[in-house]
């Protein structure tokens, strides 16, 4: 009898959010027109592939298009600027990734933003371990492969990047300093060009979110999982963990933000769409098969309390790196 009543008030519970999700998507409370979605990556790499999937299943919830404005470089931090100069009226969100909301604040001596006080929450989208990958006719067919190589000729290899300070560069650094291992570090004006030329064969190995794409389209080998367990995409890669690199996570995470003094009418109505969008089937398939994982629906006020939770972690992991950027 308690087991059917907890069904029945968890039942009970999720009708009441998905009505209340229905009742805030019916409020005007977002000017007319398009939305604008400034993204600090280049198109063709995992962040934009994100922005591109959340951004048309929350076009259908909201009944107004929104618009990818890639303004790419200096690690994101070009977006982020003109994310925080937007109107805040919610016209205007941005993709805030690891990076713009943790790493860069303890990468760069100086930001010509803030980014907690110049920006509002509005929901966490999804979160994605790095893959290490190889070409495919590379000679690695391990991590322990690599790393016996990197070892007996050191700085002979070497590893690419979206660039100083992103994602790719700390997670390579990082493993270069657990794995105890002289590898270079090749950076690139984005994640694109760094897969590019890996595809080529010219890059010994990449660190990346978002590969699944790439290993299906058989130009590159994954050789393991950052994450505490396998990726249920990717069964038969194993962690670094189990690759015995222990202790080697990263967990890449994305979200929306608008511009700070959005209305919270404004805000609540964006994260509205934003769960409603992460409630269909048809999205988790697309993340699962970008090789990021699916997350709980947040409110717009358990999203920032995330975020400022993650920031200390981001810069411990710059620290480890000893990368830094004038």
């Amino acid at each position: 009898m308690a087991g059917k009543v907890s069904r029945l008030l968890r039942t009970a519970a999720g009708s009441a959010t998905l009505a209340w999700s229905t009742l805030l998507l019916a409020q005007p409370a977002l000017p007319p027109g398009p939305i604008t979605m400034v993204v600090g990556w280049p198109a063709g790499g995992p962040s934009d592939a994100v922005a591109r999937l959340v951004s048309a299943q929350m076009s259908k919830a909201l009944g107004q298009s929104i618009v990818i404005d890639n303004r790419a470089g200096a690690g994101g931090n070009i977006g982020t600027d003109v994310a925080s100069r937007a109107k805040p009226d919610g016209s205007t969100i941005m993709l805030a990734t690891v990076a713009s909301h943790g790493l860069n604040s303890a990468l760069y001596s100086r930001l010509n933003h803030d980014p907690i006080k110049d920006f509002a929450p509005i929901g966490l989208i999804t979160t994605s371990p790095g893959v290490m990958l190889v070409p495919k006719d590379s000679p690695y067919r391990s991590v322990q492969d690599l790393i016996k190589k990197a070892r007996a000729q050191p700085g002979q290899l070497n590893f690419g990047s979206g660039g100083v300070g992103s994602s790719q560069h700390l997670a390579g650094a990082v493993f270069r300093k657990l794995a105890n291992v002289d590898v270079a570090h090749i950076p690139f004006k984005g994640t694109a060009p760094a897969m590019t030329d890996l595809m080529a064969g010219r890059v010994d190995f990449v660190i990346t979110t978002g590969a699944l794409p790439f290993i299906r389209s058989g130009k590159v080998r994954p050789l393991a999982v950052a994450a505490h367990q396998r990726l249920p995409a990717l069964p038969d890669v194993p962690t670094f963990d189990e690759a015995g690199v222990k202790g080697f996570y990263t967990d890449s995470w994305y979200g929306l933000v608008a511009p700070a003094n959005t209305p919270r009418p404004a805000l609540e109505k964006l994260n509205a769409a934003l769960n409603q969008a992460l409630r269909d089937p048809e999205l988790h398939r697309q993340f699962s098969e970008q090789g990021s994982l699916p997350v709980k629906p947040m409110g717009v006020d358990d999203y920032w309390t995330f975020v400022k939770k993650q920031m200390p972690i981001a810069a411990e992991q710059v620290r480890i790196s000893g990368a830094k950027v004038d």
